[in-house]
């Protein structure tokens, strides 16, 4: 017969801490502190096997499992001299839920299970305090009938309030043993009017009716959400723990509270947290009464008086404990525990919750008082948590006010005046106002606007949409899709939480919580720390991939050097035009209407371009950069709105006919699939020879100025036919060849190709003929794989994961099973054909850490992000080497 059942108490246990899997994280942590001797009020816990029977098996129990609970019970009550449900001194119980992973207040929990009309007048008589017994008794009552009658709380909530302003009271403390008798005869009414059935009486039938109850938990609403949030498999079930009874609620010297080996937030090495004299666990949790500090430290109101004050032999005691605890499982523990008159009663020890910060300074400071290794230290820390210490963050202290949601797309807090378009935006910084640029989703026209915007909302699309990829490039808070705010711009009104704001109207915008918040609310600037910097070095002396970053400006160029970029791996050129002066320049090469016109205009985008290339390879010094030639289809450059067309027309001095007619032309029904990247160069063979013209010209001047050598490695977009790439790169190679005769120097320089089609990956090993290296496009990879477009699929792809189709959002993380796949074959067909082919990643996952597992595994030399990003691809760079067996 299957074993599902496993004691623990009186200093020796059935399972330990590596039985988590089995025992959940509650249970595997009570059986490992019973065998370490600890305080531990002793029980029994059920097998996460029950749960995933029950679900495998029509919500049935298997064969065995009363006989098994009854036997540990029996054990339990040798144990405790007490009886289940009888005697002198009854045996009460909790029942509570445990998954592997923490689910805090997601599953049910009942306490004081075993109580009846009998056996609270026997717990009267042992403990000689009636008033303690039946509240007590209404609190099992109240609890039991929620939790497992399907009862709503407040209508228990309702008569104790009732009885207390009948008799002009305002606290429950105040209410005395008749009172909770009266209390208890309303609540046993309460159920049988509701349910037309009697409170159950006999223990046994509550004890099955409390596991059923967390049993079925596993699979509530809040619960199915929670998992889905983080990660968590909903094949791994719960278990449930059976463990007699302590109580906080005693009277004096009695209290139960929570405790962190040390302070969650700031991680300074400190006991901090939380109690209640007298009082039970639901009492903390519920929040109706003001816990006290542990510490006379923590301390802001000395009208509560601190644990090391009040109970200070109780608390020297849950110190040393707490210190104990840390060094056993080296790391930070968040321990729940009870004092019943005088007596300390440890109910749970799990690895604690702690801020990015904190998670930083203490797996650092473990590190190096020699707790941990480096390695370890390394590994304790979530890669995208680092995100929101290169942020502002909105103050902890303030008062918020959530007037809509949204997708988290960018990181960080901004506050500023609503404005509806990219030119109210200007305007204002021009005047020195800070603005929210909100719109129903932005296009590559809007860049102005969102460079001039603090920060960017927008109605529509997902976390990788236009709006959410550029402004993480920009280090902006973003909010994408947030489908519950309306707006209508010719009235200039933003709807939203049931308030309607206009443009003018200042609003806060978390982009960490996707939340926007009303009016203006501080922030706390980011302050990267010496262990920040101590972290970092230890990642880069461990990882083997390099770390790049995607950057077009020389801002976003130099923060990606301060966060540690060795190089850059992409680099838009494309949005290097879309400024006012320069999009006009675009703009006359496009409508230019003969040759003169057009070498003119050419001549124009080659300045900036050689300006551009030029600064960016002095920031970088040295370092790649990879220069991805012209890439979007021409009629985005074109104002695409008849008053816009018509003031394009009267700046360059042209009909607005001449306007409508070339957009006409360069119309596409899907542009994504259109004429852009390679197929564009092939048509206009004058835009990338001018590019390569500038970059060549960057590179010599570059080298002359910083004495670096410079090695660019032009990056030919699109590429389906190894054709294809051989026409540019011939043409690249005769500009270099006249830029070598006319400066008299030489110089190196690279061309490869984006991999983001799939016949590119299929073809990877000709087109490695002419590429000397693949950078891999996984956004317009991952849209051709699937054939979805990532600025639409946001309403469909939420519902797939809901529903349990795919678990992950492939715009977020590689799709290893399809795109992977695709990447993979791509790396191995080009390795054949050229050896020393340079492989990375620049779409973007690579500042996902999942996805950086992956080009771990498939042997990529480097990642590239944006900026904001580079210290997060740093650190799971170094993970994956170690998951690897690297390090």
């Amino acid at each position: 017969m299957a074993n599902w059942v496993y004691s623990f108490g009186a200093g020796k246990a059935d399972g330990s801490a590596r039985d988590r899997a089995r025992l959940g994280g509650k249970g595997a942590s009570l059986a490992e502190m019973a065998r370490l001797g600890l305080p531990v009020p002793p029980g029994f816990t059920i097998a996460t096997d029950l749960c995933q029977h029950y679900y495998s098996n029509g919500k049935s129990m298997p064969d065995g499992i009363q006989r098994q609970v009854e036997t540990a019970l029996q054990a339990l009550e040798r144990v405790t001299r007490r009886t289940f449900g009888a005697g002198d001194h009854p045996l009460l119980v909790s029942v509570r839920s445990g998954s592997r992973d923490s689910m805090p207040g997601m599953l049910d929990t009942v306490l004081n299970l075993g109580l009846n009309d009998d056996t609270v007048e026997a717990l009267a008589r042992s403990t000689g305090n009636t008033t303690f017994a039946h509240d007590s008794y209404r609190r099992f009552i109240q609890m039991y009938a929620s939790v497992v009658m399907g009862l709503e709380q407040s209508m228990f909530e309702d008569v104790i309030h009732c009885v207390k302003r009948k008799m002009g009271m305002t606290r429950d403390a105040d209410l005395g043993a008749r009172d909770w008798q009266a209390i208890i005869a309303r609540y046993k009414g309460l159920v049988r009017d509701e349910l037309g059935e009697e409170f159950p009486q006999d223990p046994f039938a509550q004890l099955w009716g409390a596991i059923t109850a967390v049993l079925q938990s596993w699979m509530s609403p809040r619960a199915i959400t929670y998992r889905a949030l983080h990660a968590i498999p909903a094949d791994w079930g719960t278990a449930v723990t059976v463990q007699s009874m302590v109580f906080g609620n005693m009277g004096e010297g009695s209290a139960t509270g929570v405790a962190f080996t040390r302070d969650p937030a700031t991680g300074d090495d400190r006991l901090y947290g939380e109690f209640l004299p007298n009082a039970q666990g639901e009492d903390v949790v519920g929040g109706a009464r003001t816990p006290h500090p542990l510490t006379k430290a923590q301390s802001t109101d000395s009208g509560r008086a601190a644990m090391d004050i009040a109970l200070p032999v109780t608390f020297q005691e849950l110190k040393d404990v707490a210190r104990r605890l840390e060094n056993h499982y080296r790391d930070v523990q968040d321990i729940e525990f009870t004092v019943e008159t005088g007596k300390l009663w440890l109910l749970q020890t799990r690895t604690g919750k702690r801020t990015p910060r904190a998670a930083v300074r203490i797996a650092v400071d473990m590190a190096e008082k020699g707790l941990i290794s480096k390695p370890e230290a390394l590994r304790r820390i979530d890669p995208a948590s680092l995100e929101q210490l290169l942020h502002p963050m909105i103050s902890p202290d303030v008062e918020r006010t959530v007037i809509g949601r949204g997708l988290p797309a960018s990181p960080g807090a901004a506050s500023g005046a609503i404005v509806f378009t990219s030119e109210e935006a200007e305007e204002a910084r021009a005047v020195g106002r800070r603005t929210i640029l909100v719109r129903p989703e932005t296009s590559p026209e809007d860049i102005h606007g969102m460079h001039a915007a603090e920060g960017i909302l927008t109605i529509h699309g997902g976390t990788t949409s236009h709006a959410a990829v550029v402004a993480r490039g920009m280090g902006k808070p973003c909010i994408s899709g947030a489908n519950s705010v309306r707006m209508n711009v010719s009235k200039g009104i933003l709807i939203t939480g049931g308030r309607t704001l206009k443009s003018g109207d200042v609003i806060t915008l978390d982009g960490t919580r996707g939340e926007v918040l009303l009016g203006e609310l501080p922030t706390v600037q980011p302050e990267l720390s010496g262990d920040f910097g101590t972290l970092m070095e230890w990642a880069d002396e461990i990882r083997r991939m390099k770390v790049r970053t995607n950057a077009e400006t020389p801002d976003e160029a130099r923060v990606a050097r301060e966060f540690g970029a060795e190089g850059i791996g992409l680099c838009r050129t494309e949005r290097m035009f879309y400024d006012d002066d320069r999009i006009r320049a675009m703009r006359a090469f496009i409508l230019a209407s003969d040759d003169d016109a057009r070498a003119r205009a050419i001549d124009t985008l080659q300045d900036m371009q050689k300006a551009d290339f030029l600064e960016l390879f002095e920031i970088m010094s040295g370092q790649p950069v990879t220069i991805r030639l012209f890439d979007p289809p021409l009629h985005e450059f074109l104002p695409r709105f008849g008053r816009e067309m018509e003031d394009t027309a009267l700046a360059m001095g042209v009909e607005v006919e001449q306007i409508r007619q070339k957009a006409e032309e360069l119309h596409e029904v899907n542009p994504m699939l259109g004429n852009r990247g390679v197929r564009l160069a092939i048509c206009y063979p004058e835009i990338i020879e001018m590019q390569a013209r500038a970059i060549f010209q960057a590179v010599l001047e570059a080298g002359k100025k910083t004495g670096e050598t410079v090695v660019p490695e032009i990056m030919v977009p699109l590429v389906a036919y190894e054709r294809e790439l051989k026409y540019i790169k011939d043409r690249i190679d005769v500009i270099a060849k006249a830029a070598i005769e006319e400066w008299g120097r030489e110089f190196k320089y690279l061309v490869g190709t984006m991999i983001e089609l799939p016949r590119a990956a299929i073809r990877a090993d000709r087109i490695a003929e002419g590429s000397e290296f693949f950078s891999f496009g996984t956004n317009d990879l991952t849209q051709s794989t699937f054939g979805i477009s990532r600025d639409d699929a946001g309403v469909y792809l939420n519902e797939y994961l809901q529903k349990g189709i795919i678990d992950r959002d492939p715009f977020l993380t590689i799709d290893v099973e399809g795109v992977g796949e695709f990447i993979r074959m791509a790396c191995e067909r080009g390795q054949r054909t050229r050896p020393d082919i340079t492989l990375g990643i620049c779409g973007e996952h690579g500042g996902d850490p999942a996805s950086i597992q992956f080009c771990e595994a498939v042997g990529l030399h480097y990642v590239s992000c944006s900026p904001y990003r580079v210290p997060v691809a740093r650190l799971a760079a170094a993970q994956a080497t170690l998951a690897n067996g690297g390090g």
